[in-house]
């Protein structure tokens, strides 16, 4: 590669690194997640490697970034905060304190944030107004649900799952929300030649 090459790519790297700061998404360069809306399925990466799948909910309203769109956004965002450490399982948050009750999975007539809350921060201009609009990955009660698009645009998992991942991610990994198959979202990243599970 020529030097003009390698200038672009530390100026591009320089730039990443300046926006994560500023943004409050420094911290956890190990993890990175990539939700794919047409598989409803998020995927871990550690360290470039694929370790786990899990099922998931966008939103029935489709995407986007608009103030009470209930869209879900698209693109690069980051985990900006985590709550909910040490609730139980099917603890019911609002405005992201816990109320106390707890709720069992597909509890019926009920659709609260659950377990835990991974806040998310958007970190180009068309989802920058993801965590002013309270875009989180969170529990639901709805877990028979999963797998289709019924959120108000956050993305939702089953409370066992959101529960593993919390313990695993931390502040400022990277998010991934796109429009694309998992298959074709990440074979450059991780090297991944075969469908994921």
């Amino acid at each position: 590669m020529n030097t003009r090459g390698w200038k672009v790519i530390w100026s591009s790297f320089l730039a990443t690194c300046i926006l994560l700061i500023f943004s409050g998404c420094a911290g956890d360069t190990r993890h990175r997640l990539v939700v794919s809306l047409p598989d409803q399925k998020m995927l871990l990466l550690t360290d470039g490697n694929p370790v786990a799948t899990y099922r998931v909910s966008t939103s029935k309203f489709g995407t986007g970034d608009g103030e009470g769109s209930y869209a879900t956004p698209l693109g690069h965002l980051c985990v900006r905060k985590k709550i909910g450490d040490g609730a139980p399982i099917g603890e019911v948050f609002k405005s992201r304190k816990p109320t106390g009750e707890v709720l069992p999975p597909d509890a019926q007539g009920r659709d609260p944030i659950v377990t835990r809350i991974l806040w998310l921060d958007g970190l180009e201009v068309h989802n920058r107004n993801a965590f002013q609009r309270c875009i989180y990955i969170h529990g639901t009660p709805q877990e028979s649900l999963l797998g289709k698009p019924v959120s108000y645009g956050c993305i939702r998992m089953s409370s066992s799952d959101v529960v593993k991942l919390y313990e695993i991610v931390g502040n400022g990994a990277q998010v991934e929300i796109t429009t694309e198959h998992l298959i074709s979202a990440t074979p450059k990243e991780t090297g991944l030649q075969k469908s994921l599970p």
